[in-house]
């Protein structure tokens, strides 16, 4: 279900959200498509799929929601080909060339006049409130798109606060400790998928895909001064995801023995959140709990 997770600790004052109040607050913003001229739409759509479905559902205690973006955008190179014939008509209209405001309004004008026609794009992800445990979870991989999100929340739910995950150790050090010693932490493996970047100006890489990574090349990455940026593991044989220095969790793949247990009574929307939940709610305390557990979020 969830594929990529940015991890984020709602204010304690907001630990004991009501789940009704959540509803109330979504159901202010539900998703509507473009308008001929709108660049960006983005609201709540009921995560089950189903027509008119309510727009929060409560599995096993943990609430799930999805939020649906769309975006309309012209290509610069039509924009710029509309723009040089309208320039030149001018030119030969009125013998001038137009000024840098007037270009501006005119390469507005276009863009307007030419978003009717812009094929629109649709993206979704999903959103996992676990209010017992006060977190809030994120599936996108794009910081905009998390940022987006986050935004909107905080607008909708009274009084809602929230950051982003912290921890005493980051995972760019634990992650080069973990390669350098061959000794992940309890509970975890190392795969064969990494990348290792210079923190310098020169930006230089190394990435590693399919490759044992207990090897002398990587330990004499580490000690030229290059640092991991993303790192292969799996958690107590599993879920495999890759670690990212920002403490994403990305990648997310849950292995063939977690379902030997799964309800088949259950339908496959409540059989999947109870899964990616459970699991990911043990994965993500061990995981901090390795980086040498999360610091104290500041007051909102």
């Amino acid at each position: 279900m969830f594929k990529n997770l940015v991890l984020f600790r709602i204010a304690p004052g907001d630990t004991h959200l009501e789940l009704s109040v959540v509803e109330e607050s979504l159901a202010t913003c539900p998703f509507e498509p473009c308008g001929p001229t709108q660049e960006l739409s983005i609201g709540w759509v009921p995560p089950r799929g189903e027509k008119h479905g309510a727009l929060v559902e409560a599995v096993d205690g943990q609430w799930i929601c999805r939020v649906m973006v769309e975006t309309k955008a012209v290509p610069a190179s039509a924009i710029s080909r509309k723009l040089e014939e309208r320039i030149e008509s001018i030119l030969q209209e009125t013998g001038r060339k137009p000024g840098k405001k007037e270009v501006k309004e005119l390469k507005d004008e276009i863009r307007l006049a030419m978003l009717p026609y812009a094929i629109p794009k649709l993206a979704s992800c999903w959103v996992w409130i676990d209010s017992r445990a006060g977190a809030l979870y994120i599936d996108a991989s794009a910081q905009s798109r998390v940022d987006s999100v986050v935004t909107l929340l905080v607008e909708l739910i009274p009084g809602l606060a929230v950051g982003q995950l912290a921890t005493n150790t980051s995972p760019a050090a634990a992650m080069s400790s973990w390669l350098s010693t061959q000794e992940p932490p309890s509970s975890f493996s190392v795969d064969r998928e990494c990348e290792l970047k210079s923190p310098d100006e020169s930006k230089s890489a190394v990435r590693y895909a399919r490759h044992a990574l207990d090897i002398s090349e990587i330990q004499g990455h580490i000690k030229a001064g290059k640092v991991p940026t993303k790192l292969a593991m799996t958690w107590d044989d599993r879920v495999s995801f890759v670690l990212s220095d920002n403490l994403q969790v990305r990648k997310i793949a849950f292995l063939d023995t977690v379902f030997e247990g799964r309800d088949c009574d259950r339908g496959a929307f409540d059989s999947d959140v109870a899964i990616a939940t459970g699991e990911m709610a043990r994965l993500v305390p061990d995981l901090l709990g390795a980086l040498r557990g999360e610091i104290a979020p500041a007051a909102p």
